[in-house]
């Protein structure tokens, strides 16, 4: 079983079961306040264990599936028997990492909570789009675009939504989990850089 397979079937365990038992989840969330007073700063990961509904997991959960086996693969292909250990830091860091500015903005907010593997999926996904700009990529599952169309206009679309305010959706995760995708490529493999702009060049409309 892949290490993809291996996440999904945790997250999944983990979430049915928060949805019944919310002092569970409760445990779990990202709450900025309890972290920094009670400094439980496990809940930068589990935070990406729990979600708020079926709909809300099953999104995260598939678009992990279709793109994080093939970063499985790259990364055996490029890094060997430690793939796995850079496919594992490269998820489990943008949880993390994505989770860092919801934190900050919210430090002295009790009320509010954050939960969800968008951070980690958004990593894997846009780890993939600076290795391959040009990987065919359907929004919601139906219309068909480049990697690095898609990538502009998910960032354009974050970055909007979170100056704008006002969803339970966390956009800021999104964004900063992309970004960080992004970065962790460019560091462990930097020849995607040049890449990525050679591919560029060779596109064409239509």
């Amino acid at each position: 079983m892949s290490l993809t397979l291996i996440i999904i079937v945790i997250t999944i365990g983990i979430s049915w079961y928060a949805f019944d038992h919310y002092a569970f989840m409760d445990k779990l969330l990202l709450n900025p306040v309890k972290i920094r007073k009670n400094r439980e700063y496990y809940r930068f990961i589990t935070s990406g264990f729990v979600h708020a509904d079926f709909g809300h997991l099953l999104f995260n959960m598939l678009s992990l599936w279709f793109i994080g086996e093939g970063i499985e693969r790259l990364f055996g292909y490029l890094f060997g028997g430690a793939g796995g250990t850079y496919f594992l830091a490269l998820y489990l860091l943008g949880i993390i990492v994505s989770d860092f500015p919801s934190f900050w903005k919210n430090r002295n907010n009790s009320g509010y909570n954050s939960l969800g593997a968008s951070g980690g999926v958004a990593a894997v996904l846009f780890a993939a789009i600076l290795y391959a700009p040009l990987l065919d990529i359907y929004l919601y599952f139906a219309i068909r675009m480049p990697g690095f169309i898609f990538g502009i206009l998910f960032l354009g679309y974050s970055l909007w939504q979170s100056k704008r305010g006002g969803s339970y959706i966390n956009h800021d995760a999104h964004m900063y989990g992309a970004l960080f995708g992004m970065l962790f490529m460019a560091v462990v493999h930097p020849e995607s850089v040049p890449n990525f702009f050679k591919q560029l060049a060779t596109w064409r409309p239509f």
